[in-house]
């Protein structure tokens, strides 16, 4: 059985502030895998620093914008909600997006999906090789910091590919549905591959977890 990797800190639920009641913080997940799980393809160290690091200063961000975004609300302060909007998309954004991708992989993934995810990728984008080959590239051509997707256009019922900028969230800016995203901030490779982006968007596809990528389509089609 994989063991699960555990951060010493930002694990527990602050207590909610006087107005706030009974709302919840958001807390870091687990990962249902040791940081050193994936290796050869992403280090333990990427792993460590990725999870406890950057993910967990999202979700605290977010705890943070939503604590004053409250107290704006409570107090009827319009100007004061739009100006903590940029914060709640970046850190929100950052949460959602890492919370996705720590299941997308997996150290027994990789190959091939099966069944009706496999069939759609065919249908939508002619055959596996050049689905990967229209995702590399996408995820490749992220000028900066961002995100490649495969997302699920409810409307079409269509599997579409996109790349997000910074932490910007694939649904709530585009309106496709998250099935597989692939982080291609530096903090995500660099420390292993240098400027290389296209070497780690390589050996990614070794440990792309498609059962947790088919269950997402089989959510969205219902």
């Amino acid at each position: 059985m994989l063991s699960r990797a555990v951060c010493g800190t930002g694990r527990q639920l602050a207590p909610a502030l006087g107005y706030l009641g009974s709302r919840q913080k958001h807390s870091l997940p687990d990962l249902p895998y040791d940081y050193g799980a994936l290796e050869p393809h992403i280090n333990a160290e990427i792993m460590q620093l990725h999870h406890c690091k950057h993910h967990a200063a999202y979700v605290n961000n977010l705890n943070v914008t939503e604590e004053k975004y409250q107290e704006a609300l409570a107090k009827g302060d319009v100007t004061a909600q739009i100006a903590l909007q940029p914060a709640l998309k970046f850190n929100g954004g950052g949460h959602i997006n890492h919370s996705i991708f720590w299941t997308n992989l997996s150290p027994n993934g990789g190959g091939e999906p099966k069944g009706e995810l496999l069939e759609a990728i065919k249908r939508d984008f002619g055959s596996f090789e050049k689905f990967k080959e229209k995702l590399m590239a996408a995820s490749v051509g992220v000028q900066g910091s961002g995100w490649g997707w495969l997302g699920f256009n409810k409307e079409r019922g269509q599997l579409q590919i996109a790349a997000c900028p910074n932490q910007d969230p694939l649904q709530g800016t585009t309106g496709l549905i998250p099935l597989l995203g692939i982080d291609v901030w530096e903090h995500a490779y660099y420390l292993q591959y240098k400027n290389a982006r296209p070497d780690y968007l390589k050996a990614i596809w070794n440990i792309i977890n498609w059962e947790n990528v088919t269950e997402r389509y089989m959510a969205c089609k219902k």
